[in-house]
Order: structure tokens, then sequence, then C-alpha cells
């Protein structure tokens, strides 16, 4: 059996003929050992067609089809002209040596041509695909090398397919660098106070804000020429002419020592430096806000953006943080404490970052931990919703929200908080409303998903809407009387045991059986009848008053 091998290559698709196999004996060993060397792997495997790809954007299309095991037109084309045709009811005398089983099966639905994908076939393709410039006269080794780069970015970067506003990167930097700039602030501030409180000691206790201090240093510079003409200036700064009037009259009766004009300066610059590192802050955080609103909103509006950000960046990215159960995330940020006590078979921490929410303080020292489990739960819930829904909306987060308010009314004042379902629906609700447009495809949409069933229920519906006329007539008349659906079904039973019961005295009668009715024996008269075949039927009048008995006792 002839064995043909298909190799995609990132020029074209190529067809091998693998002539020599009987000679092997299907040795992979062999064809391992002869792979290296061209010479005796060339008397095994000869190129049979090639065909290359029309464009780099049809490369990475056949390439995405090849790996999602998708058989295109333009390869299954291919194939059929150039293997030998396989005649119905007939086995075919060869076979197709493929890389990915899932393309096989799929050749094998389709065209009816054998596949297959062993270590035999792979170890063939390898040297193909080692000696792959070698079988093609007109292409070079570098050609091919450009060309295989080009698609593997390609292609690569078809399979990353994210969107550029919800990179959470972004935010784990952004949380990052705050926390240090919240640091670095701090130990700045201490710095200018320490440094400037040698010269004017009793501004410390006047201002308490670093960046007003700071900036109020920059303002007054040497505290002997401070003047009232500087007291609006200090007034405009501070927010408040008490403070002002109290900062001039302490600089006149100050105790500190007096500097030169290049320590002053030197302040002064370090003061600046201060004020903007504080502003540059400001702006972080305002820049941290819009990223957590565009990235994880129902997170932020649940938690807050700081402590979002945080539990984001110590998961690593808002898939693993999603990918955490509730017992997980609320630990996050006391590793160590759960490994201590888990050492010292003490009492495991019951929170972690999600400590800074503000619930979690306005909870009672017995209800922390309850509202700890509770909040955290509720963070998993909005965080997976942020990582795998499509629409950017805060209405699940702020429903989210509402219920850990009502947990917190439970704990201190016994209100029985609303059910997550009944939350959830008016959460969905409310994302409707806010896409209407989006709600109304969605009308749209189930009207033509209509089954065939339903169709012809209504076609039905439609029919016996056409019988309504007579029946109300005869209401009207007094004719008919309307019944519930429950006598209905009564009278129906009845109507099946008098049937039954016909037929049991039917066969009796026919066999001379007297028959029982309500627990109590009857002989029943025998009436004329005619023998047929050594047999007693009853008479056709003796049926019909049967019938009309039967009747008479369902009326009854």
């Amino acid at each position: 059996m002839a064995l043909y091998l298909l190799f995609e290559s990132a020029s074209g698709y190529a067809l091998f003929l693998a002539h020599g196999i009987d000679e092997i004996g299907q040795n992979t060993e062999a064809v391992r050992n002869s792979v290296l060397d061209l010479t005796r792997f060339g008397k095994v495997v000869k190129l049979a067609a090639f065909v290359p790809f029309s464009s780099a954007l049809d490369a990475l299309n056949q390439c995405n089809a090849v790996s999602e095991g998708i058989l295109t037109d333009e390869l299954r084309s291919f194939l059929e002209l150039n293997l030998p045709k396989v005649k119905e009811g007939k086995k075919p005398k060869f076979s197709l040596g493929v890389a990915e089983p899932k393309i096989g099966s799929q050749i094998l639905e389709t065209t009816k041509i054998p596949c297959q994908s062993n270590d035999f076939v792979l170890e063939l393709l390898r040297g193909v695909r080692l000696h792959f410039d070698r079988f093609i006269k007109d292409l070079k080794s570098s050609d091919l090398e450009k060309a295989q780069l080009g698609l593997g970015h390609s292609y690569s970067r078809a399979k990353v397919k994210f969107n550029v506003n919800r990179v959470d990167n972004m935010v784990i930097q952004a949380i990052f660098l705050l926390d240090t700039l919240d640091k670095d602030v701090n130990s700045f501030s201490m710095r200018v106070r320490e440094w400037y409180s040698w010269h004017f000691p009793e501004l410390v206790k006047i201002v308490n804000d670093n960046y007003l201090y700071a900036k109020i240093v920059k303002f007054i510079v040497n505290k002997s020429e401070l003047s009232e003409e500087k007291i609006p200036g200090l007034a405009d700064i501070l927010g408040d002419e008490d403070k002002a009037k109290e900062i001039a009259e302490a600089a006149k009766a100050s105790m500190g020592q007096d500097l030169s004009p290049i320590d002053l300066i030197n302040v002064q610059q370090f003061a600046q430096r201060v004020m903007d590192l504080s502003e540059y802050r400001k702006k972080l955080y305002d820049y941290l806000v819009t990223k957590m609103n565009d990235i994880a909103p129902n997170l932020a509006s649940l938690i807050g953006e700081v402590v979002g950000a945080r539990l984001i960046s110590h998961a690593g990215s808002l898939t693993n943080l999603a990918k955490c159960p509730s017992s997980t995330l609320q630990i996050l940020g006391a590793e160590k404490a759960l490994f201590r006590a888990l050492k010292t078979r003490g009492n495991t921490p019951k929170y972690g970052l999600i400590f800074h929410s503000s619930f979690i303080g306005r909870a009672s020292a017995r209800n922390k931990g309850r509202l700890a489990r509770y909040l955290a739960n509720k963070c998993s819930i909005a965080s997976r919703i942020d990582c795998f829904s499509e629409s950017n909306t805060t209405v699940f987060g702020e429903k989210l929200r509402e219920q850990v308010e009502e947990r917190l009314d439970f704990y201190d004042k016994g209100v029985a908080p609303r059910k997550n379902v009944d939350v959830m629906k008016d959460a969905i609700e409310a994302t409707l409303k806010e896409d209407g447009e989006e709600g109304e495809k969605s009308k749209m949409d189930v009207e033509p998903n209509r089954t065939p069933a339903t169709k012809s229920k209504k076609k039905k519906s439609k029919d016996t809407s056409i019988d309504v006329e007579p029946i109300m007539k005869e209401i009207e008349n007094g004719d008919f009387t309307a019944e519930p659906e429950t006598e209905k079904k009564k009278k129906n039973e009845k109507r099946k045991l008098a049937e039954q019961e016909q037929v049991s005295e039917k066969v009796n009668g026919v066999n001379g059986v007297d028959t029982e009715q309500n627990g109590t024996a009857k002989k029943k008269k025998k009436k004329k009848s005619e023998q047929v075949d050594g047999e007693d039927l009853h008479s056709v009048s003796e049926l019909k008053k049967k019938k009309k008995k039967a009747k008479n006792e369902d009326d009854e």
C-alpha cells in the first residue's frame, strides 16, 4: 500500500510519496537514522506535488484552519487533484499520512481518503521538514525562514486576541507605583518637616497636611521676611485667614535658628519636589480609577478601586483572580499568617487585603469574620463577571454592594436581606434597560427561533377557533353546558370503563359465563340469537340498548 505524506509549510501545501516503505518495513528507528542523511532519505521520500499560498493572509487562514481541524476548499481540491481517485465499493490502495489527527479525520469524512497519524509518519514528516528546501528547486532556505517567521508572528498575534483598553497589566503597575509613591511622599514630607523645623519649628504644629506644609515652605522661604503683605497669599494656600494670621504671629516670635540663603534654596527646591510627587500621585490615582472602571467596573464599584487593584495585582491578573474561589480570595495577602497558623496549629486569618474595605471597618468585632467571608464571595462573583462578560457595566457591582449593605443591617438590626436570585434578576433587567438596542435585538431573535411545534400549535389554535361559534350558540340556547376539565376527565374514564365492560360481556356471553356488576352476581337472560359456527352472538338491537344504558349512567 502506497503512503502519501501531507506537509503544511509556511509557503504552501506539499504532497510527498514514501515509496520505499516495504524495504524499511515501517521501522521507526530505521527512519530516524536515515533522516539526517539526505541521500538515504531522498530514496525513501519524493515530492509528488506542491501548491504555494497566494498571499500571507491566505497562509494565515490556511494555518488557522489546519490548527482547528477544518478542511479548506483549497486543501481539498489539492488532495483530490493529486491523489489517486477512490472508487466506490473498493478499498483504496493508498493512505495519507498527516501530522494532525483532527485534520485527518476531517479529510476521511469529506473525501473518503484513509489517513493515518503515528510515530512512523511523524518521523517521515520530520525528515521532510528538515530537507524541505532541497526538495523544491526554486525555494531558498532564507526565503523559507522569512516566511516561517512572518507566519509565526501573524499566527501568534491572531491567537492572542485581547482588548487594548482591558489590559490588566497597567493596573498592576499603577497600584505598585502608587504604593511606592505613598511611602516616598511620606518619607520626603517628614524630611522637609525635619529640615525646615530648624528654621521655623512652630509651623509643624499649625499645619498638619504634608502637601500644604511643603507649599507653605516654598511660599515663606525665610520667616524673617514674612510680613502682613504675604498674609493674603497664605490665606489662599490654606483656605483659612485665621491660620494665616497665626503663622505670621508665630514667625515673629519663632525660636528657630537662621539659615543661610543656600540652605533655604535647597529646602525650597526639595519642597518643590515633594509637591510635584504629591501632584503626580493624584494624577496616578485618577488614572487608576479610570483603568479600573474599564477593566473591572463591578469589582471597583463593590470594594473600591484601590482594594480591587491590589487584589488583581496580588493574584497576578484579573483572570487568575476570577479563577480563585472565594475562600482563597478572602485571605489573599495574608499568606504568611496562614502558614504560620497552620504550622503552629493556631487560628487561621479571617481576612487579607479585603480588610482595607470600608465594610470590614463598619462591622462589629464578632461579625468581622462573617462579613469578610460574605464579601469575598461577592468579590469573586464580581471578578468573574468582569473577566468573562463582554458588556462593560457597573450594575452587578452596585447590586452586590447593596447585598453587602443588607447583610450588615442583618448582623446589626436583624433585617432579613433579599435573596441572591432576586437581586441578580433585577441586575439583568437593569442591564437590559441600559442596553435598549440589544434588548430589542434579543426580542427580535426570539421570534424567528420558534420551533415548528409551536408554529403547528398556533395553526391548530387558529383552526379550532372556527368551531367556537356553534359551541357559543349552543351555550346561549341552553343546549350545551360547559363543564370543568376534571368532570370531562371523569366522564372519559367512565366511558372507557363502560366499553371495557361491554367487551367483557361479549366474551362472557359467547362462552356462556355469567358476568358480575357492582359486586353482586346477576344472571342475564338469554335471548334468541343466531348460531354462527357453533357460537352464540348477541343481536345488534341488544348492543344498542347497552350503549344507551351506559350513556344514561354517565349522565347520572
